[in-house]
C-alpha cells in the first residue's frame, strides 16, 4: 500500500514538530512539507503534490479557509484535514463550504487524529465526535436562506454577506464568522454596494431590511 502524504500547515513551532514526530511513527503516513502560512500551504501543496493537507485555521496572510478554498481550485486531488482549537459552528461550515474533507480537533486523542488522517487520505470525510454532532445539530434545525430573486445581481456569497450587514455586523464581525481576511471582508462589501447601486453601507443595509433580511 502506498504512503500517504502529508503537508503541514500551521504557523505554531512547536505543534508542527509535535505532530511530525507523531506521524513520523506511522508507516504508512509520510510528512513530505510544511508550512507557517496560508500563503505558504498553497504554494507547497501546488509544487508537491501531497495527499493530504493538515490545515489550522488561522494563520498569516491568507486563512485556513482561505487557502482551503485556493488548493481546492489548484490541486482539486489534494484533500484538506483541518486541525484546529476551533469547534464553532461558523468556522466548521466555513471550512465545509471551502472544501474541507475533515475537520478535527487539535486535542484530540493521537488515535484519532492518525485514524483522520488515513480516512481523508483514502478519500472519507470524517470530523471529531464533536464536531460531528454540530453537524447533525445544524441539518436537523431550520434554517433561513436568502433567495437569489431578492437581489439576482449578488452571488451567493454577497447575498450571505448582505444579511450580516442587515443585522449591524461590522466588516471585522464579518470577516470573523467566514473566516476570511478583513481586507476580503471589505472587498465583499464594495463589490456589494456597487451591484446595489447605492452610496454608502447604510443604504445597503436598508435595502437589505425592506427586503425582510435582518
Amino acid at each position: 500500500m502506498s504512503r500517504i502524504r502529508v503537508i503541514i500547515a500551521d504557523d505554531h513551532p512547536v505543534f508542527r514538530y509535535g505532530i511530525r514526530a507523531l506521524l513520523g511513527t506511522i508507516p504508512d503516513i509520510e510528512v513530505v512539507g510544511e508550512a507557517t502560512s496560508g500563503d505558504a500551504a498553497v504554494e507547497v501543496a501546488t509544487t508537491l503534490q501531497p495527499d493530504v493537507v493538515l490545515m489550522d485555521l488561522h494563520m498569516p496572510g491568507l486563512s485556513g479557509i482561505e487557502a482551503t478554498r485556493e488548493l481546492k481550485r489548484v490541486v482539486p486531488a489534494t484533500r484538506v484535514l483541518m486541525l484546529t482549537m476551533f469547534e464553532d459552528d461558523t468556522s466548521v461550515f466555513a471550512a465545509m463550504r471551502a472544501g474541507a474533507h475533515g475537520y478535527v480537533l487539535k486535542d484530540s486523542e493521537q488515535d484519532h487524529i492518525i485514524r483522520a488522517i488515513q480516512a481523508v487520505g483514502h478519500g472519507e470525510a470524517i470530523f471529531s465526535p464533536t464536531i460531528a454532532a454540530r453537524v447533525m445539530a445544524f441539518f436537523a434545525a431550520p434554517y433561513t436562506v436568502v433567495p437569489k430573486e431578492l437581489f439576482p445581481t449578488l452571488n451567493d456569497r454577497e447575498r450571505e454577506i448582505l444579511a450580516l450587514m442587515a443585522k449591524g455586523i461590522t466588516n471585522e464581525e464579518i470577516a470573523h464568522q467566514l473566516i476570511v481576511a478583513p481586507k476580503t471582508a471589505s472587498n465583499y462589501v464594495s463589490s456589494i454596494l456597487s451591484k446595489l447601486q447605492v452610496a454608502d453601507r447604510t443604504q445597503a443595509v436598508i435595502r437589505a431590511r425592506d427586503a425582510g433580511l435582518g
